[in-house]
C-alpha cells in the first residue's frame, strides 16, 4: 500500500479534534451535499403516531425510542429533510406495525450548530433511555459520540462521517463515506477515457487531495492542474480558466452546492468543452440551472443511487405519505436518503435481538451484523471487519464504493446501480 508523505500529515490532523475547526469549509462541503435548507424548523419534534390499515396489526407495548441530530435553527445550513425523513420513517413503519411489533418513537434534537447544544442532545439521549441515535448529521458529532458511548448508545447510520469520534469510535456505525466519492470521481474519470485531468479543490477542502493524488497516480496519471477556489466569490472566471488550462479534457470539482452555481456560471462562459465530475448534492439541479447546456454530461459521483431508483420506491412513498413535498427540500440528497438508510439499517438490526431491545443489546447486534443488506440503497455492509489496512483513522468507513449519476440536460439521471469499491485507491493501489 502507498501512502504519500501529505496523506500521513493530513492523517495526523484528522485524528485530532482541534483540526476540526480549521476544517470547517470541508464541512460546508458536506453540509451542501446533505441537502441544506435556510427555513424555519422547530427545535424538538417528536413522532410515534401509529396507523394502521385493516391489514396491519398496530403495534403495542413500550416505544422503542431513538434520537436524530441535525441542525434546524441556524444562521448557516439546515436540514429540515433529515428531519423530516426520520419523522417520515417512524409513520411510514409504524402504520405497518412497527419494529418488532412495538412502535417506533423518534425525537429530533436540533443542536442549532452549537457544540454546546449538541452535547445538550447527546446527554437528553442518555437520560431518556435512547436504543440509539441513527442518521444523523451535524458538524458536532464529537461533542456527541463519546457522551452516548458511555451509555453503550450508538452512533448509527450516518451518512457522512467526517469526525474522529465517527470515524474510529466501536460505537459509530456509519453507512455513508467520505471523501471517497472524489476517489470515485477520478476512477470514472480514467476510465471514460480522460487524458488531461485538472482538479478544483474549494479552500478548506484540501483533506480530499491526498487520496486523490494517491488515486490518480496508481492509474498512471497526474493532474495538469490543482486550483484552489476561494469558498465565496462573485465571479470564478480566472478560476475556470485555470482549471480548463493544460488542455484539460475532464475536471474534477470538489466544489459545495452554493459557489457551484456561480462556479456553472462561469463555466458556461468560458466556453469549454470540458466535462465535469462532482458530488452528489452538489453538482446538481439547483447548480445547473441555467447552465444546463454547458453541464450536459457532466458525472456526479455519490454514495447512493438516484432516489428515482428502486431501492429508494418505500423511501417515496413515505414522503407522500406524510405530506412532505418534496419539490421545496432536496430529498435525493447525501441526508434525505442517508437518513432513510440508516433507519433502514437499524430496523433490520433491531429485528434481529432476540431479548429486549435495549441500547446495549443493539450494540452487540450491530457490531455482530456482518451482513447488512438494504437492498440496493448502499453494498451489503460488515460491522465485525474494520478497515485496518486502508487510510489511517478511518477504520469504522465500512461503506467505500461509489455510484454515478449524470446531468441531462440539467436533471440528474440515474448513470449506474453497481457499487464500485474504491478503498484500495484511496491508498494508491490501483489494486
Amino acid at each position: 500500500m502507498k501512502t504519500s508523505e501529505a496523506t500521513r500529515t493530513v492523517e495526523s490532523r484528522w485524528r485530532s479534534f482541534r483540526a476540526l475547526t480549521a476544517l470547517l469549509a470541508v464541512l460546508a462541503l458536506v453540509a451542501a451535499a446533505c441537502g441544506s435548507s435556510d427555513s424555519d424548523a422547530s427545535s424538538e419534534t417528536t413522532s410515534s403516531e401509529t396507523t394502521s390499515d385493516e391489514s396491519t396489526v398496530a403495534p403495542d407495548g413500550d416505544p422503542i425510542k431513538v434520537m436524530t441530530v441535525t441542525t434546524l435553527n441556524a444562521a448557516g445550513p439546515t436540514y429540515q429533510n433529515i428531519a423530516n425523513t426520520a419523522n417520515a420513517y417512524a409513520e411510514y413503519i409504524n402504520a405497518r406495525g412497527g419494529i418488532a411489533g412495538r412502535p417506533l418513537e423518534v425525537t429530533v434534537c436540533d443542536e442549532q450548530f452549537d457544540p454546546a447544544v449538541a452535547t445538550t442532545c447527546a446527554r437528553e439521549a442518555v437520560d431518556q433511555g435512547m436504543v440509539s441515535v441513527v442518521g444523523s448529521f451535524t458538524f458536532f458529532a464529537e461533542s456527541i459520540v463519546p457522551v452516548i458511548a458511555d451509555s453503550s448508545i450508538t452512533w448509527f447510520g450516518a451518512c457522512c462521517p467526517i469526525t474522529p469520534s465517527e470515524l474510529t469510535s466501536p460505537y459509530s456505525f456509519p453507512i455513508g463515506n467520505q471523501p471517497m466519492y472524489a476517489v470515485g470521481a477520478i476512477k470514472k474519470a480514467v476510465d471514460d477515457g480522460c487524458e488531461h485531468i485538472n482538479a478544483v479543490i474549494i479552500e478548506g477542502a484540501e483533506i480530499f487531495l491526498p487520496p486523490m493524488e494517491n488515486a490518480i497516480g496508481a492509474l498512471g496519471q497526474s493532474f495538469g492542474e490543482i486550483v484552489s477556489l476561494p469558498a465565496t466569490a462573485q465571479d470564478y472566471s480566472a478560476e475556470v480558466a485555470q482549471a480548463t488550462g493544460s488542455d484539460a479534457d475532464c475536471v474534477i470539482s470538489i466544489i459545495g452546492e452554493t459557489p457551484f452555481i456561480t462556479w456553472n456560471t462561469a463555466w458556461t462562459q468560458s466556453g469549454t468543452e470540458a466535462r465535469q465530475y462532482g458530488p452528489q448534492g452538489n453538482l446538481n439541479e439547483v447548480s445547473a440551472k441555467g447552465n444546463e447546456a454547458a453541464t450536459d454530461g457532466d458525472i456526479v459521483a455519490g454514495m447512493y443511487p438516484d432516489i428515482s431508483t428502486a431501492p429508494w420506491d418505500e423511501y417515496r412513498v413515505a414522503l407522500d405519505e406524510a405530506g412532505y413535498d418534496t419539490t421545496e427540500l432536496d430529498y435525493n440528497s447525501l441526508g434525505g436518503m442517508g437518513t432513510w438508510a440508516a433507519f433502514v439499517g437499524f430496523t433490520q438490526i433491531a429485528e434481529s435481538i432476540d431479548g429486549e431491545i435495549t441500547a446495549e443489546s443493539f450494540y452487540n447486534a450491530a457490531t455482530a451484523t456482518s451482513e447488512l443488506d438494504l437492498n440496493g440503497m448502499v453494498p451489503v455492509l460488515d460491522f465485525t471487519q474494520e478497515w485496518t489496512d486502508g487510510l489511517e483513522g478511518y477504520q469504522r468507513l465500512f461503506n467505500r464504493s461509489v455510484v454515478f449519476s449524470e446531468l441531462k440536460n440539467g436533471k440528474v439521471v440515474p448513470l449506474t446501480t453497481e457499487f464500485e469499491d474504491v478503498g484500495k485507491l484511496a491508498t494508491g493501489d490501483a489494486g
